[in-house]
């Protein structure tokens, strides 16, 4: 095949000299030509040489096409996929428990980023900054106008000219412009690295949640046609009341009130979908945020103990309350016996000048910011007791002498059970409710003791409180004329009261009066004991939880007194300097318990350490004028929570030495189980009842 060689470009180059000699008329040409290609920096041939068109060689391998094939159109599709994008990335899917291909690649590819901050040369802010600099005004519009100036290309020597004029103008300016700028450092441009890529970064840290693992289970069930044809009906039952309640909305918000159903169903089921887990997460957050506490509760013990020999102290937990109840009194404090990090608390006020609302709220150890449940009420809640084996039903005893009962499974706020004046309502408020065994036919019954001086037993019958009057309290002796002359019975105001743990029939009642009667459920005439015990109202009155005989009682006239109940006199009497607001016997030992004072101070005892001073005398609110009203201790976990008269509930933790238990001597096996508490009791009772001793 002929290869075709270029012919006019080499030619001009080798013989520009000879023709410039041949030719004189094209040398003036040639040489303004010569000097326009000096300035551009460009050699051009001579004459019209330059101007010559250029023959192609073809390569030996090219292919002969036809005119048809040389026409044909060849398209092809860009896309944005990136061809060095991986496509076999996998990662650990938890819900399938395996490896699952990632289907989205990141395909976008950056080759270059640059922030600039143009101005438009006509904006506000390029005239100030043409002014900071020093630059008039005329030279900015002279540099405008050149270089909205189009070019031309160079084909004669006039225009040429000029062109190159305002290009030598137009950089002079440029000159100007910089050396009129204020001199700036400049940076060095061998070892420099800007700001942003020196700083560090901090690392992602993972902050793994201390909480126990959600329990997992296999759940499976088959979906029948009674199943389908059952939620079904449930849905048309839904569609025919939503029907009924917007026939009872009027005409004119017959819309409005459509939209609103509309809005309500659809957020309260929302709603109950994520409430569980949103309250699981609540609580891990919680968890997290109060991780020291909840390590102090699980694991802490105070080392400094082993140094005390007879003394222990309570270390601060967690502190419970409630914004809206913040100027309420804590009245009433009960743990669940099931749920052992659940607590109850009554909110209401002691003082008669002060009544109005109240409040039961419900607190886990699990979530000390906010209350799982609140239940608000119009007369302030003065006591409550939860059911031991039904959880869920809480009794309350209220200022203005109700009696109810809450049921947590309903989702209403209001009581299922209430007392009225017709169904035998108290007259005076109710100190203290506390549940009993079922009567005979299987009905949920609790008693109540109020100011009126009657101690009634309420029974859950159907929709109804079935009210009886076990006994009423009066004062030995005492009588009022009453209408023609009939005396009438003066009546004691009953303040406390509890049931035997073992004897169900015998129970002790507290009075305003300072004494305690030992009552039965079978005689309601007479009391089958009264003791003298105080010389104020007796604020609480508690059984051991291990020894048969023994109870307790605390008064306002600032003494804890310790009784057998076979004998007339306390066998321990305690003075703390201050009014007593509440006791109660530890759980884990007969011969522990603990009681509060007006001046804000918990007193711990353990008879078996030392019988005439408290081992812990702590105080636990920070204010002065606080006053502490309650106390409990937990039944399983070695804490206490005490509340005070300003709303506030706080958790402490008994140090090692609050909660000894007996050593085993060697070759002396001593009893398991509660008979060890009962022995130890036995021991005091009988070193009480020795003749020096008492003496003593």
């Amino acid at each position: 095949m002929p290869v075709v060689h270029k012919t006019g470009t080499v030619k001009s180059k080798q013989g520009s000299n000879t023709q410039s000699q041949k030719a004189p008329t094209a040398k003036t040409a040639k040489a303004a030509s010569k000097k326009k290609d000096e300035e551009d920096g460009t050699e051009m041939g001579e004459g019209d040489e330059w101007m010559q068109g250029k023959t192609l060689i073809k390569p030996l391998d090219q292919l002969d096409l036809t005119e048809a094939e040389l026409k044909e159109e060849f398209t092809r599709i860009l896309t944005a996929n990136n061809p060095h994008a991986p496509q076999n990335i996998v990662r650990y899917s938890f819900k399938e428990r395996s490896y699952k291909p990632i289907s989205s690649v990141d395909q976008l590819a950056v080759h270059f980023v640059l922030e600039g901050n143009l101005l438009h040369q006509d904006s506000d802010e390029a005239r100030r900054q043409r002014a900071k600099q020093g630059l008039p005004e005329e030279k900015a519009t002279v540099e405008t106008a050149v270089a909205e100036k189009p070019e031309t290309p160079a084909a004669g020597g006039e225009d040429a000219g000029d062109v190159e004029e305002g290009g030598g103008e137009e950089r002079a300016d440029s000159v100007e412009s910089k050396a009129g700028k204020k001199e700036q450092k400049i940076t060095n441009q061998f070892n420099f690295s800007e700001r942003a890529s020196q700083t560090l970064n901090n690392p992602l840290r993972e902050r793994g949640c201390q909480t126990e693992p959600p329990p997992r289970a296999n759940f499976s069930a088959t979906a029948n046609q009674w199943e389908i044809y059952d939620v079904y009906l449930e849905v048309l039952q839904k569609q025919e009341k939503n029907k009924e309640k917007a026939k009872a909305v009027p005409k004119k918000d017959d819309d409005k009130g459509k939209k609103k159903m509309m809005l309500v169903e659809t957020q309260s089921d929302d709603i109950t979908k994520v409430a569980k887990v949103a309250k699981i997460i609540e609580r891990m957050v919680n968890q997290n945020t109060f991780d020291d506490i909840a390590q102090d509760f699980k694991y802490f013990e105070d080392a400094s103990d082993e140094y005390r020999e007879q003394e222990g102290t309570l270390l601060p937990l967690w502190k419970f309350q409630y914004d809206k109840a913040k100027r309420l009194s804590v009245t009433a404090l009960c743990w669940n016996e099931s749920y052992k990090d659940l607590f109850a608390v009554g909110l209401g006020s002691y003082d008669f000048t002060k009544q109005g609302r109240g409040m039961l709220v419900f607190y886990s150890l699990k979530n000390s910011t906010f209350p799982e449940y609140i239940y608000p009420t119009t007369s302030g809640i003065l006591c409550l007791d939860i059911h031991k084996h039904l959880p869920y039903l809480v009794a309350v005893g209220f200022y203005d002498g109700c009696v109810a009962v809450y049921n947590l499974k309903e989702e209403t706020l209001q009581p299922i059970y209430k007392s009225t004046a017709k169904s035998g309502k108290h007259t005076d408020p109710v100190w203290q409710v506390k549940w009993q065994k079922d009567d005979m036919d299987n009905n949920h019954n609790f008693f109540s003791v109020s100011s009126d001086g009657r101690v009634v037993s309420w029974t859950l019958v159907k929709n109804e409180l079935v009210f009886t009057d076990i006994i009423k309290l009066s004062l030995a002796g005492a009588v009022s004329e009453g209408p023609e002359g009939v005396q009438l019975p003066i009546m004691a105001c009953g303040t406390s009261f509890d049931f035997h743990k073992q004897i169900d029939y015998l129970f002790l009642v507290g009075t305003e009066e300072g004494k305690i009667h030992k009552c039965s459920k079978a005689y309601s005439s007479q009391f089958l004991e009264t003791y003298n015990a105080h010389n104020m109202a007796v604020d609480a009155v508690k059984w051991n939880h291990f020894h048969t005989k023994v109870f307790i009682s605390c008064s306002s006239d600032w003494t804890v007194k310790i009784w057998d109940h076979t004998i007339k006199t306390p066998m321990f009497t305690f003075d703390l300097n201050a009014s007593v607001g509440d006791v109660a016997w530890s759980p884990y030992s007969s011969t522990v318990f603990a009681a509060v004072t007006t001046d804000g101070k918990v007193h711990t005892f353990d008879l078996s350490i030392n019988k005439y001073e408290a081992i812990c005398q702590q105080p636990v609110v920070a204010k002065k004028k606080t006053k502490l009203t309650h106390i409990e201790f937990n039944p399983v976990y070695p804490i206490i929570i005490v509340g005070d008269d300003r709303g506030y509930v706080t958790s402490l933790k008994l140090s090692p030495n609050l909660r000894k238990k007996p050593k085993e001597k060697k070759g002396q096996e001593l009893p398991k189980g509660p008979e060890v508490e009962i022995a130890k009791m036995e021991k005091l009772l009988s070193l009480l009842r020795e003749p020096e001793n008492s003496n003593a």
